[in-house]
């Protein structure tokens, strides 16, 4: 029933997962609004979060009912990864009850464990590495905005976290660009920018804001305390003045440069009012996508998986019929 090994499934742990051409098809599969509403008939989607999620959640549930499959969402005090049951047991059981896994999980070695052991592809929701599929929603909003993605320069302004990490290793598939723009102490250290570089990505770092946005095609930002830094508050606020998106800010890049934002926004943090809610934003649409990209990637991943499962079976047939 099964691929015969899990080494044969494909997963999507971060954007490194994909090749250009990879990219190109889940994309395309994406923006098409005649999806095969029958790819997951009869069968379901284990979707197991560790964090709790408004955007990630109600996506990923109805990118898989869109596909005609169930999901079924997972409490972490449902299921204790590593805590109340090993990581590898989990992935052996519930790879033989669903097609696809997707997991929202604080550390990234998590993940990486569950794909190890599952037999089924494996899709990171969010960790501490990295929100690839995030990335997806982006790059599909861009590409209805402008078309071509690889000429766009993107400013990021804000803390380097794992949104920016994953926006950082885009690049190297699409081709864009991306100045990073955050104070002393909320940047990627010099190992992260080598390793950004050898693999690709086409990143730089400015200090002043206004640097950064000019010329830029999108203006991305987002929370400059995410989940679990809550204690760092205070202290993140007093770092980041200076660094907040204004109108006045936006009207520095282009004059068709758009506003992003994965939410949720920390209004009159990040992002004023104003610019959130104003011409250039595209916050809303990027949430949409979520629910686009994750159809497409769901179907590029379960299609790729079945094609496996079918070659494993024809060439089990030869054997036998040897």
């Amino acid at each position: 029933m099964n691929p015969t090994t899990s080494q044969q499934v494909p997963h999507f742990l971060s954007m490194a997962d994909l090749s250009a051409d990879d990219l190109g098809v889940v994309l395309e599969r994406s923006a098409d609004p005649d999806p095969p509403r029958t790819l997951l008939g009869g069968r379901g989607a284990g979707l197991i979060f560790e964090k709790p999620s408004a955007r990630t959640r109600n996506s990923t549930e109805m990118a898989v009912v869109q596909l005609g499959g169930h999901p079924v969402t997972i409490r972490p005090d449902e299921i204790g990864l590593g805590e109340r049951e090993a990581i590898s047991d989990v992935a052996r059981v519930l790879s033989r009850y669903f097609a696809v896994l997707g997991a929202r999980t604080f550390a990234h070695r998590t993940l990486t464990e569950l794909a190890s052991h599952s037999l089924v592809p494996v899709i990171n929701l969010l960790s501490d590495d990295g929100h690839p599929i995030q990335i997806l929603a982006d790059l599909l909003t861009l590409q209805h905005e402008f078309g071509d993605i690889a000429p766009l320069e993107i400013a990021w302004v804000g803390d380097a976290n794992n949104v920016a990490r994953s926006l950082a290793r885009g690049s190297a598939l699409a081709g864009y660009s991306v100045r990073l723009c955050g104070p002393a102490g909320y940047r990627f250290d010099d190992a992260e920018l080598a390793r950004l570089a050898e693999a690709g990505a086409d990143v730089t770092v400015v200090d002043d804001p206004i640097e950064a946005v000019t010329g830029a095609h999108a203006v991305y930002t987002d929370t400059w305390t995410s989940m679990g830094q809550e204690e760092e508050a205070h202290r993140r606020r007093v770092a980041f003045e200076g660094y907040q998106v204004t109108e006045e800010l936006l009207e520095a890049a282009r004059d068709d440069a758009i506003l992003l934002h994965c939410l949720p926004a920390h209004r009159g943090e990040e992002v004023t009012d104003g610019a959130l809610d104003g011409p250039r934003s595209r916050v809303f649409d990027q949430a949409e996508n979520r629910m686009h990209a994750a159809r497409g990637l769901i179907w590029w991943l379960v299609e790729r998986c079945d094609a496996a499962r079918a070659g494993d079976a024809a060439a089990e047939g030869r054997r036998n019929r040897g």
